[in-house]
């Protein structure tokens, strides 16, 4: 599959030849269906008895129970039925359930999801708590906020206050125990035979300084000595890596090493910052970057 020759640069430049190839051969793979089980509204055992009687094949996913692949189905399929309209399901590739589990919100913490629409990570950390931790989930554009609004209240995800705002306008008094930015990017991470993406530099320095200001403003709305994970859908340093080196030079925040046994069987690209992780694309996983950061207390 052809891809757009600047993207094709990047990668040229940040990866050796045998991940470049990995990479291209994951863009021309179709990728799986995949879904996660509301815990809020169902449970695995009986989501994954549900579908068999509709005709739909799944198989678990090792590193996540409430994950699922479906075999030989598409989405259009799944939306047809009752437990989708239900909420007992959500439709959200694998990759992207990695960064809430990676945060480890707990209940009754005060968590700020800064990029929140669709919905798919505000309602799975809603989930992982037991719907008992209180969730603000910003989203600047309005189009996005409501389907944003839509998706949490179909998921049950009672705790969750839904924010039309830029999270960068957010007063520096809130303050936070856990942070999410799952940051806005180019997508490189996400090419594939049906969406391409948008690549040129002038693009990319936009994304680039939007990922920057989102960081700075996190960092500030973290509690110290809490913990905050970043995230794109990219697989190019310079959205990634890039972004944190300022902070980690600066000293307020460190890198916690993210276990990556606890992902067993996701395929990993090379990262230049240690502890961090980078997705490689493939037929279940779109290439993503996760990084988990914790605040310095103050002296």
């Amino acid at each position: 599959m052809e891809i757009p020759a600047f993207l094709s640069t990047l990668l040229t430049r940040q990866y050796a030849p045998a991940d470049v190839r990995r990479i291209l051969a994951g863009f021309d793979t179709p990728r799986r269906t995949t879904l996660r089980v509301n815990r809020i509204r169902a449970e695995q055992a009986a989501v994954r008895e549900a579908l068999d009687r509709s005709g739909i094949t799944t198989q678990p996913v090792a590193w996540y129970e409430d994950a699922l692949v479906v075999l030989h189905a598409r989405e259009d399929a799944l939306m047809q039925l009752d437990m989708y309209a239900r909420g007992d399901i959500y439709v959200q590739s694998l990759s992207s359930m990695i960064p809430p589990l990676v945060l480890g919100a707990q209940p009754g913490e005060n968590v700020l999801d800064m990029a929140a629409a669709p919905g798919g990570k505000t309602t799975q950390i809603a989930a992982l708590t037991g719907d008992r931790a209180l969730i603000t989930a910003c989203e600047r554009n309005g189009a996005r906020v409501e389907r944003l609004r839509y998706n949490v209240i179909r998921q049950g995800a009672s705790r969750v206050t839904v924010m039309h705002r830029d999270a960068r306008q957010l007063d520096d008094l809130f303050a936070f125990d856990r942070v999410l930015l799952d940051a806005p990017c180019s997508g490189s991470g996400t090419v594939s035979r049906e969406s391409r993406g948008r690549f040129s530099p002038e693009y990319l320095a936009r994304t680039v300084h939007l990922q920057r200001t989102l960081l700075d403003k996190a960092i500030r709305l973290l509690k110290p000595g809490c913990e905050m994970v970043y995230s794109t859908c990219s697989i190019l340093s310079a959205e990634n890596e890039e972004i944190l080196l300022p902070a980690l030079k600066k000293g307020s925040v460190d890198v916690i090493p993210i276990e990556t046994e606890a992902f067993a069987g996701v395929p990993l690209l090379p990262v230049t910052i240690p502890g961090t992780m980078c997705v490689c694309p493939d037929e279940l996983y779109e290439g993503f970057f996760v990084a988990r950061l914790r605040k310095r207390p103050k002296k």
